[in-house]
């Protein structure tokens, strides 16, 4: 699986709109260690932006 792909099926994952074939190639892919990395770094990506964004959020409640 390309690097390309990688992130766009995890970019679907995140918005929900994977469909049944993309989970099945994006589990596939885990058993890539390039892949692996690419998941992981595009999942830590999108959980620091939630962080931030909640810590925004409570920071204007605060403010």
């Amino acid at each position: 699986m390309s690097v390309p792909r990688a992130k766009t099926l995890i970019e679907k994952l995140i918005s929900n709109r994977l469909s049944a074939e993309e989970l099945s190639e994006l589990l596939a892919g885990t058993h890539d260690e390039t892949v692996q990395q690419v998941y992981s770094d595009a999942l830590e990506a999108y959980f620091n932006q939630l962080l931030a964004e909640e810590s925004d959020k409570r920071r204007r409640l605060t403010d």
